[in-house]
This record gives structure tokens, C-alpha cells and sequence, in this order.
């Protein structure tokens, strides 16, 4: 048996089950593939092989590459094929594009930008603007992008009839509360004296093959997530944050000391600010 075997089937029962039908059925069959499997093996170091290998096609298929295995992506069609026949062609695919899928495994990562995680850091940022009534300094360690950043461009609704942020923001983000804890909004955003993102590996937007590599990694079925990112990066093009490549080990302490010393300090770690 392939090392990657139950990798694959593990990602298709988990992860991919209860929301990508197609990756599912794709993960499950390449688990008993031995090519697809060596293939998926040229992922980097740390990277899970099942979300690169899904992901380099995607973005082979999202770059206008032509072939059938297209008509079973919702991203590509308004009328997806059965994803259970779609294995025979993903293999295809696999096999014909090898060698553009090689470089895509080989140096790209898994960096997500979840942007709808902003629906929880506003309720937060208001709490810690009431009790300091101090503007905000936020540092975000593992930035990616940078587009959780801009929470503060976004706007947002609670299942209260507000809406809370920017009124005429671009993007507007839903959550509901849940445990009949309903948490104190601000009709007025929390001022921000400063932001700044860390990472090892910043996703520059402004270059077409990072966004699109971005819009790979939403997995097809998820139209939602995919228009949030493309809102959220437009809002990023108007106003980009500052990011920092390199090691938050090193880099963190005189990033924080560079913040204004009358600001309230925000800082996250592996997407969650505190």
C-alpha cells in the first residue's frame, strides 16, 4: 500500500464529505491510484498532499486549460456533471498536464485567506476597544495575503436586522450567534492606529498568479467563499496592508515595538486574533 493511501481516504472522509461532493469521490478513487499518488507525493514538505494535488488542477483548470474534466467543477459550469464519473478524466488530466501540475506541487503552499473568520474578530475588536478605549494596533502572524487585515473594510450582520462596519462596504459578512450570548456590537468601527501581517510565504495579490492560485485552493463547490475572496481582494487592491516575509520568531518583537505606544495591541496566531 501507498504511504499516501489513507492520507487520501482520511481527506475524503473528513474533510472533503461534508462539503465537496467532487473532491470526495476524487480523493477516494486516487487513494487506490498508485500514479496519482506518486504524483501527489511531489507536494512540499508540510503541505497536505490531497489539498495541493486537488488544488494545482483546479488551477490549471481555472487558467483556461481545456479539457473535459472541466464540466464537473462548479467553479467552471452552472451544470456540473455527476462527480462520480469524473475520476477516469481527472487521471486523464493528471497524466496530460503533468508536467505543468509538477512546479505548481513542487513550489506553491496551502495559504488560505478565510475571510468570513472576520464575522468573529469584529465582535472581539469592539470588546477590546470598549474596555481600553484605545485605537487598535493589530499584528498578524501568518498573514498570507493580509485580507483579515482589513476587517475593518468589511460589513457585517448578526441576526439582529443591523448592520454593523462599513454600511457601503463592498463585502458583507453574516454570522449567527449561537448559546443565547448575543455579544455587544458597535454601531461605530473600533479606530485602528496601525497594522501590519507577517508571514513566511506573503501572497502578493497584486500578482495575477498568486490570486489565482488563492482562488484554486476554494474548493469548487463553495461559490460563496470564492465571491468573498474576489471582494476581498478587490478591497486589498484599494488598500493594501503592510506585510512582512520572513519569521515571526525574529520579526515579532520590533514589529511590536514599532507600534504607536498608545494603541491597544491585537495579535494573531494561525488565524486567530486575540
Amino acid at each position: 500500500m501507498h504511504p499516501l493511501s489513507d492520507v487520501f481516504r482520511r481527506y475524503a472522509v473528513y474533510h472533503f464529505r461534508t462539503s465537496s461532493p467532487l473532491y470526495e469521490c476524487l480523493s477516494l478513487a486516487a487513494a487506490d491510484d498508485h500514479g496519482l499518488l506518486e504524483l501527489a507525493a511531489q507536494a512540499g514538505p508540510g503541505q497536505p498532499q490531497p489539498n495541493m494535488l486537488s488544488g494545482a488542477v483546479h488551477y490549471l483548470l481555472l487558467r483556461g486549460v481545456d479539457h473535459p474534466l472541466r464540466h464537473f467543477y462548479p467553479s467552471l459550469t452552472s451544470n456540473p456533471g455527476d462527480p462520480a464519473l469524473a475520476f477516469a478524466l481527472f487521471k486523464d488530466f493528471c497524466r496530460a498536464y503533468r508536467d505543468a501540475l509538477l512546479p505548481l506541487l513542487r513550489g506553491n503552499r496551502v495559504q488560505t485567506n478565510e475571510v468570513n473568520r472576520c464575522a468573529y474578530l469584529y465582535p472581539a475588536f469592539c470588546r477590546i476597544y470598549r474596555q481600553t478605549g484605545r485605537p487598535l494596533a493589530l499584528i498578524e502572524i501568518g498573514a498570507s495575503a493580509g485580507l483579515q487585515l482589513l476587517w475593518d473594510q468589511y460589513s457585517y450582520a448578526y441576526g439582529t436586522g443591523e448592520v454593523y462596519g462599513g454600511a457601503s462596504a463592498a463585502l458583507h459578512l453574516s454570522s449567527e450567534p449561537r448559546g443565547g450570548i448575543v455579544p455587544a456590537f458597535l454601531r461605530q468601527l473600533p479606530p485602528i492606529a496601525d497594522r501590519v501581517g507577517i508571514a513566511l510565504h506573503v501572497v502578493d495579490l497584486q500578482r495575477e498568479d498568486d490570486y489565482a492560485w488563492l482562488q484554486a485552493l476554494v474548493w469548487p463547490e463553495h461559490r460563496e467563499r470564492r465571491l468573498n475572496l474576489e471582494k476581498a481582494a478587490g478591497c486589498l487592491k484599494r488598500r493594501p496592508p503592510r506585510l512582512i516575509e520572513g519569521d515571526a520568531v525574529g520579526l515579532f518583537a520590533g514589529t511590536a515595538a514599532a507600534m504607536p505606544e498608545d494603541a491597544a495591541l491585537g495579535k494573531e496566531k494561525s488565524g486567530r486574533q486575540i
